[in-house]
């Protein structure tokens, strides 16, 4: 039976057994690294992308006039909790707040009732009946009618809709007067029932305003250190994941490895035309890849001396799985150059090679020359 050959790319590579069996787990194998790539890549664009919005935060921090980070150095030794346990903290937080606004809204609700069941309250405790007294103008001159009545709805509705601290019922309560000195007259008896009320609430509100300047920043310092514990649990735990993808991409490598070692054993030998074009694409290469070329046949060879200022490199000594290696990796930089020459323009490249070119001539210099007086030597040899 003839031997089996696949495809590693577009290298062929011989199954000496014929088995298909082998080839077909050689290939389910490479595409389940494929796949896992696809996983971890995502992953890390995620990482990626988390730690560029916190870079971006702090340059937009400190271009408002030096403004700092949320995460200060001290900040960073305390101990950082997991995620969860921070999204529990939150909701204990809110909903121990919820309870003091409570609070601060029944304290609220008797300076409300004082008010409402004064004398004078009656003119304020419904809304403006404007057909029935005939006041044409009236929501020409009031952009927001208020009222007691109203005002008591939203404190009790349930849905979501009502007042969310007592800032804003108090907002309403002085609306509520000064709609009615702004409609009536100065000496009409609405005007001065309205702006009598509106004093009395005054002082009693400034004996409630402590408690509620107190909470509000109470609740400010709580947001703050809660969205700097929250931040650095996010960060602790992209660390994590970080250094999480960094294991498993070294493990993808030393797989991949592996299966490159099995394709370079199993490749077919290379003909010498092949070895040719390898030894020219070689020279084309930049210097730090002709010095991970050089590293490749080291490998195989301990005596080669790659980092020599002078190397004497014969193709044809070479064992196979090293001219593969060369092969590959000629193939992924050559490939490399072309997709860079295509995207940064015929211009830019020109610029670019001359100087590389000034630059690298001597290292490629001297491995052509290695190359071409290895090949002088064979063809001083006397054919047998």
């Amino acid at each position: 039976m003839e031997p089996s050959v696949f495809y590693f790319g577009n290298l062929p590579v011989r199954n000496p057994d014929g088995n298909d069996a082998d080839t077909e787990g050689f290939k389910h194998s490479v595409d389940e690294i494929f796949q896992k790539v696809d996983k971890l890549e995502q992953r890390m664009n995620g990482v990626e992308q988390f730690y560029l919005d916190i870079s971006k935060k702090q340059q937009s921090g400190s271009s408002k006039g030096g403004g700092s980070s949320i995460v200060k150095d001290k900040d960073k030794e305390r101990h950082v909790t997991s995620i969860r346990k921070q999204q529990q903290d939150a909701s204990k937080r809110e909903a121990a707040a919820a309870k003091r606004m409570q609070e601060l809204m029944r304290q609220f609700g008797t300076i409300l009732r004082q008010i409402t069941q004064h004398k004078w309250a009656w003119p304020f405790m419904q809304p403006v009946d404007v057909k029935g007294l005939r006041l044409h103008d009236y929501y020409e001159v009031i952009d927001k009618p208020m009222d007691f009545s109203t005002i008591k709805n939203q404190m009790e509705a349930k849905d979501g809709t009502g007042y969310k601290n007592v800032r804003e019922i108090s907002a309403d309560v002085r609306l509520v007067f000064k709609n009615a000195m702004k409609y009536n007259d100065e000496r009409s008896d609405v005007h001065v029932m309205a702006k009598t009320l509106l004093g009395k609430f005054e002082e009693k509100w400034l004996q409630l305003l402590p408690k509620v300047t107190e909470e509000e920043k109470r609740r400010e310092d709580e947001e703050v250190e809660a969205k700097l514990d929250m931040q650095l649990a996010q960060e602790a735990a992209h660390a994590k994941m970080a250094r999480d993808l960094s294991n498993e991409l070294y493990e993808v490598d030393m797989h991949l490895e592996e299966l490159r070692d099995i394709v370079v054993q199993k490749c077919r030998k290379m003909s010498t035309e092949e070895k040719r074009k390898l030894g020219v694409a070689l020279t084309r290469l930049s210097p730090e890849d002709l010095t991970k070329a050089l590293e490749i046949v080291a490998r195989s060879n301990p005596g080669f001396q790659a980092t020599a200022e002078e190397v004497d490199l014969d193709i044809d000594a070479q064992t196979e799985s090293t001219l593969w290696r060369l092969k590959f990796l000629v193939k992924d930089v050559l490939e490399v150059q072309g997709k860079s020459a295509a995207s940064t323009g015929g211009n830019n490249n020109n610029n670019n090679n001359n100087k590389n070119t000034s630059n690298n001539n001597k290292r490629k210099r001297e491995i052509c020359d290695a190359i071409a007086k290895t090949a002088k030597k064979r063809s001083k040899k006397p054919s047998s």
